[in-house]
């Protein structure tokens, strides 16, 4: 049994140590574990309701003492200028204490009543008690924008960037922070409204010139707000850093690994191997190593390295830059799996069957050393019987062998049957000074099919063996879609000529019927893109909700930690259940689970956001040369407002407003998704075939507006100066209605 510490003891731990004040921080500290903890619980309620203690939320805390991040409310200065503050929360029998705020150059300016969040230090011998500095006014969380400032005699204005806002804000004289006509600047709201009812703003920042390249992603970033900076602690621990050894680890490094990836890959984290079972036992199956960069070495539980990885969530990635979750040091280099360097590594061997089913799997925390570098491109070339000169000696004892792996791999796939969307992914090309100089589809190898199987075989190993284990970790979860969503793609199916079965239990080889169905028929996009559409988001949880989309039980992210949050917990979790070390999931980390996956699941959303934002700028500027020019397109979605057409030469998405589609009054449809002519009954909709004309591409904020042509091969009308006929007859009927009860008034009032 463990001594327990005396009352005093854990007293001057909480005065000593006011960070970690938590049962778990103070047990820690004196060694207590398992029943031991009940003991420790008691003798801090006996403090608690001797008034020694106030517990707060998880924490004990001395009631005389403020926490060390505490809620004050400014007071007036005193009579030498000093600038005291006074706490919101005190619960001591004495009178509050003073607390000094110290004011640096670079905090926002504070008055009298201002509420703020300090950091406070406790002094002795002064006048006052603690001292304070500022970390954000309470209260004050001004909205921001982003937009281009434009002079005038007396200040300006801000036309905001977002293509979704048009209305401009105005900048008083001195508030314009020295922007410059046609400046990108980042400012927040001044006050409610400014002449003509626009809303005041002032600028708190100047970005440059919004129409320089690499603007592009720069704008998305700071709308964003994605952390493209790394504090100066992470970059001195990353720069500390020293490559892992040997010890605790199984050599691996006689075993051919490679790494696959995209020829301008920015980091390599994952390398594979396969080759022929020798079991006998095991007729026709392989043995399939995964092997993954070990950033969890050097990336420790609440480190700085950690806490700005946290804050990240994931890497985001722009066509001209990538905001990387880990700095350089590590993503580029000692968690990069480089040829013939050797490379610290978490690694899973897995033994499938001739039908690639999964009979075993083992993991490892072990040493590598990759014997080649390879591009997906020049792997397929070396397959299918043309390699270089750096493929040629591996075609036989490597690229061969891997190959066989994923054919097995692809039975089990066909017999699973995970969902099989089809939807090119755009490339945008750009030239040295950041200028698009083309817009391609992304050519899919089966080399990049491979790596994926063999990446999701991985995963799902991860997932079983911490599963198994009884170990906390995030999964990688994926709902099946909502009755409203599956039965809105049920009625386009329909519309389509196609059949997606009703009254059973929705499975994805369900919907790949469907797809089947369509698959190079005229509605063949649009019936990928409504079952995209019906789809729910993935997200993380530590529960096990299961993936409906790779039609999956148990599924976890393994394999990109140098880029993904969620990975870097899942090894960690691997390295606490097999003992491997003490940089293992901590009990912190696991205490926030919940709250971390709900973080980065959202980090993720708002990558998903930048990067889509960043590629609409992109298409826009490359297209901005071609306002005038005729494109092919897709009715891709229906609005009240207009519809949006997605052009087959680019995969760009633009707008026809409503006001263009035709000279009469279309009805909306929100359920069906369709726009009908009030009176020529032309339905518009979802799918259709259209010819449309460029009116405008905006770049600075993605937008391009369009001019409907032809649908489905049939002209259309040009709109006209017509006054909205076959607008609904209520309409026009409320509008006499109201002119006939004003004239009434008037003849009222007169009367009297």
């Amino acid at each position: 049994m463990t001594q327990l510490p005396t009352k005093e003891q854990i007293l001057q731990w909480i005065a000593d140590n006011p960070t970690l004040t938590a049962k778990r921080d103070i047990a820690k500290a004196f060694g207590i574990k398992g029943s031991d903890r009940i003991d420790l619980k008691r003798t801090l309620k006996e403090l608690e309701a001797e008034g020694h203690l106030r517990k707060r939320g998880k924490t004990y805390r001395d009631p005389d003492k403020l926490a060390p991040v505490s809620v004050l409310q400014v007071q007036e200065p005193d009579a030498q200028g000093d600038l005291f503050a006074k706490p919101l929360e005190w619960h001591g029998d004495g009178p509050e204490p003073r607390i000094l705020v110290i004011e640096r150059t670079a905090d926002a300016a504070l008055g009298a009543g201002d509420r703020i969040l300090a950091r406070l230090t406790e002094v002795k011998g002064d006048s006052h008690a603690y001292e304070a500095r500022l970390i954000r006014k309470i209260g004050t969380n001004p909205k921001k924008l982003l937009g281009i400032f434009r002079k005038g005699s007396e200040g300006g204005r801000i036309v905001p960037i977002d293509k979704g806002s048009d209305r401009e804000w105005i900048v008083k004289a001195g508030q314009e922070h020295g922007a410059k006509d046609g400046e990108l600047v980042e400012a927040e709201q001044a006050g409610p409204r400014g002449r003509m009812g626009l809303p005041l703003a002032r600028v708190v920042s100047r970005l440059g010139d919004p129409s320089a390249p690499k603007a592009v992603s720069l704008i998305a970033i700071h709308e964003y707000g994605i952390p493209d900076e790394f504090p100066d602690e992470a970059i001195a621990e990353a720069d500390a850093a020293k490559p892992a050894g040997l010890k605790g680890r199984e050599d691996l490094r006689k075993l051919p690994f490679v790494t696959i990836d995209p020829p301008d890959a920015r980091d390599r984290d994952d390398a594979v191997l396969a080759m022929p079972d020798d079991d006998p036992l095991n007729p026709g199956g392989h043995v399939i190593w995964v092997a993954i960069a070990d950033v969890a070495y050097y990336v420790t539980p609440g480190s700085a390295l950690d806490r700005e990885a946290y804050r990240r969530g994931n890497s985001s990635y722009f066509p001209d830059r990538v905001v990387p979750m880990l700095p350089d040091r590590l993503s580029g280099d000692l968690c990069s799996l480089h040829e013939n360097v050797p490379r610290a590594v978490i690694a899973v061997e897995m033994v499938i069957d001739a039908k690639g089913q999964k009979k075993r799997h083992r993991f490892v925390r072990g040493m590598i050393n990759s014997v080649a570098s390879l591009a997906y491109a020049e792997v397929q070339q070396a397959q299918d019987g043309q390699p270089n000169e750096k493929t040629a000696p591996l075609v036989e004892p490597i690229i061969k062998p891997l190959f066989a792996a994923y054919e097995a791999l692809k039975r089990a796939r066909e017999d699973r049957q995970p969902l099989e969307l089809d939807l090119p992914e755009r490339r945008i090309e750009l030239s040295e000074n950041g200028r698009v100089t083309s817009v391609a589809f992304y050519e899919r190898y089966d080399a990049h099919k491979l790596i994926e199987e063999f990446m999701v075989l991985a995963n799902v190993a991860a997932a079983e063996e911490l599963f198994q284990r009884r170990h906390p970790l995030l999964f990688r979860v994926h709902e099946e879609p909502s009755p409203a969503k599956l039965e809105a793609l049920r009625e386009v199916a329909q519309a389509s000529g196609f059949n997606l079965a009703k009254g059973q239990v929705l499975q994805t080889r369900h919907l790949n019927n469907l797809l089947d169905q369509a698959e190079g028929s005229d509605q063949d996009e649009l019936i990928n893109i409504s079952t995209l559409r019906s789809m729910t988001q993935a997200y993380y949880h530590p529960e096990n909700l299961g993936h409906f989309g790779l039609a999956l039980r148990s599924y976890a992210h393994f394999t990109s930690p140098i880029r993904r949050y969620a990975d870097l917990i899942v090894h960690r979790a691997l390295i606490a259940a097999h003992g491997w070390g003490d940089d293992g999931l901590s009990q912190s980390d696991i205490d926030r689970l919940e709250q971390t996956a709900q973080h980065i699941s959202e980090t993720e959303r708002r990558s998903m956001m930048a990067e889509r934002d960043t590629t609409d700028r992109y298409l826009a500027a490359y297209l901005s040369e071609r306002v005038g020019n005729e494109f092919s397109g897709r009715i891709s979605g229906i609005q009240r407002f207009g519809a949006f057409v997605k052009l087959d030469e680019t995969g760009a998405d633009g707008l026809i407003p409503i006001r263009e589609i035709g000279h009469e009054y279309f009805h909306y449809d929100r359920e069906a998704q369709t726009l009908m002519g009030a009176d020529s009954g032309r339905m518009i909709e979802i799918g259709q075939r259209v010819l449309v004309r460029l009116a405008e591409a905006v770049p600075v904020t993605g937008g391009l507006m369009l001019e409907l042509l032809e649908i489905e091969g049939e002209s259309m009308p040009r709109p006209g100066p017509s006054k909205a006929r076959g607008r609904p007859a209520r309409r026009k009927g409320a509008k006499a209605k109201r002119k006939s009860d004003k004239t009434k008034r008037k003849v009222s009032r007169r009367r009297k």
